[in-house]
């Protein structure tokens, strides 16, 4: 018998609990499709969010001002994941707005790791962010880095709050998986330790920013204070830690269970290395179990070697070719004070897509 989506148990007469499927451990990206997140005014509401557990809600009545931000976190989790993963044979497409990624999501694959970590990176990084903009009354500035430094700076300014950040992603997006009734222990600590390891990529990559003082622009004195990456390096840096993704099993033999390489002769993982469980599927074919959606359309590029090669972006099924119109801005004048105008120009160009 097929497992339905979700399972409804009657308690008593009245009483209706819904238990989602196990596995899908990131349906709060709805968030991210939803337009009445910001419009969010009393607690009651919060129940009405697509894909929020029983935590989730609670932890969403008591932050209403910061539910703007985990939408925010959410649509740039899945913004940057289709940015990473443009030239790849599975490329992030969302589904529909209640399950966004679809059944990808469900298999403990290393693409499931890299999801699980962006969308706990893209929380931690948009909650920081508006803390340092003054948007939550919570939290502001970091005012914990202060004093002189041994290389001569003073640490001042708006230093970015990413403890206040990085512990709300965890409160918030870890939910799911701490729930009591969750069995399947092994892909639980997978989606804790990708969802770590997505917060670690922000937190171990803070850099840190100065300005000079001083007459005619010299630096007499220079204040610097402590940014984040931008989320483009974020996402950046979780893709190479996929590119080098462990594949581990459930070592059960300890008093606590832990995931342990399955080849042996490997390092054990960080804890901001990615771990997957399962290998990934290919993805060339339409598959409703996987969530493959197949590269048949695809568009290809036919001189490259590499995965978005149509070689192997089309899975040897060959490509097909047409002529196309495109149209760019051509031939623009900078004109004092202070406008670009620009002419329009077509040309045409070959586009091969995946047969």
């Amino acid at each position: 018998m097929k497992r339905p989506d979700s399972l409804y148990i009657f308690i008593g007469v009245y009483i209706l609990v819904q238990i989602p499927p196990l596995a899908d451990g990131i349906r709060w990206l709805s968030l991210a499709r939803m337009n009445s997140v910001a419009a969010i005014q009393v607690p009651e509401m919060c129940d009405s969010l697509l894909g929020l557990v029983k935590r989730q809600k609670k932890i969403c009545r008591k932050n209403l001002e910061v539910m703007d931000s985990v939408k925010h976190g959410a649509h740039s989790a899945i913004d940057e994941c289709q940015f990473q993963f443009r030239n790849r044979r599975w490329n992030c497409s969302t589904v529909n707005a209640k399950k966004v990624f679809g059944n990808v999501l469900k298999l403990g694959t290393r693409e499931a790791s890299f999801v699980h970590a962006i969308s706990a990176a893209g929380v931690a990084h948009a909650v920081t962010r508006a803390c340092s903009s003054g948007a939550l009354s919570r939290c502001g500035c970091d005012r914990s880095v202060t004093g002189r430094s041994p290389k001569g700076f003073e640490w001042s300014g708006c230093s970015d709050n990413i403890a206040y950040g990085t512990a709300f992603s965890k409160e918030f997006v870890d939910a799911r998986e701490r729930r009591r009734n969750i069995k399947n222990s092994g892909r639980k600590l997978m989606n804790l330790h990708n969802n770590e390891a997505g917060r670690k990529a922000v937190e171990d990559n803070m850099m840190k920013q100065c300005k000079c003082h001083g007459v005619s622009g010299s630096c007499e004195l220079k204040t610097c204070w402590r940014a984040m990456p931008t989320f483009r390096n974020i996402g950046q840096i979780i893709k190479e830690k996929f590119d080098g993704a462990t594949e581990v099993k459930l070592d059960r033999n300890k008093l606590r269970p832990r995931l342990i390489p399955v080849n042996p002769q490997f390092k054990p993982h960080t804890n901001s290395d990615l771990v997957y469980l399962i290998a990934s599927p290919d993805f060339c074919e339409s598959d409703p179990k996987t969530g493959s959606l197949g590269t048949t359309g695809r568009v290809c590029n036919k001189t490259s070697k590499a995965i978005d090669g149509c070689d192997l972006m089309c899975c040897g099924r060959g490509y097909e070719t047409r002529r196309r119109k495109i149209v760019d801005r051509c031939s623009c004048k900078f004109h004092w004070c202070c406008y670009v105008t620009c002419k329009k120009c077509e040309r045409e160009i070959d586009e091969h897509t995946c047969k």
